[in-house]
């Protein structure tokens, strides 16, 4: 599956302030590793963004977040966010944000 190469450079260059920041193939997407964590990824159309279960439930119910799922489960502690919800910069800031307050809670891979 193909990524929209658009959204993956915008989200690049949200991303671009932050120190150790590398990108590889995941998912049939693009995923963002930050410090060794994944942060956050481009799926087809889709971010993904990585919440931690402690969020999930709180941001499940914003528009346009889904569960992530690829097997028929869900992975708590990540969201697909629709990119009707992503149109400005500041709504994409608002997702890469969240994403950068949980890994950042992460030990360092």
């Amino acid at each position: 599956m193909a990524y929209d190469e658009d959204l993956a450079d915008r989200v690049l260059a949200e991303v671009e302030v932050l120190e150790d920041i590398r990108t590889r193939k995941m998912f049939g997407g693009l995923a963002v590793m930050w410090r060794g964590n994944m942060l956050v990824g481009v799926m087809g159309e889709d971010l993904m963004v990585r919440i931690g279960r402690d969020r999930y439930q709180d941001l499940i119910g914003e528009p346009g977040a889904h569960p992530m799922d690829f097997t028929g489960r869900p992975m708590r502690g990540f969201l697909v966010i629709s990119p009707d919800v992503l149109e400005t910069a500041d709504d994409l800031a608002l997702w890469i944000g969240r994403a950068t307050e949980f890994v950042e809670t992460l030990p360092v891979k």
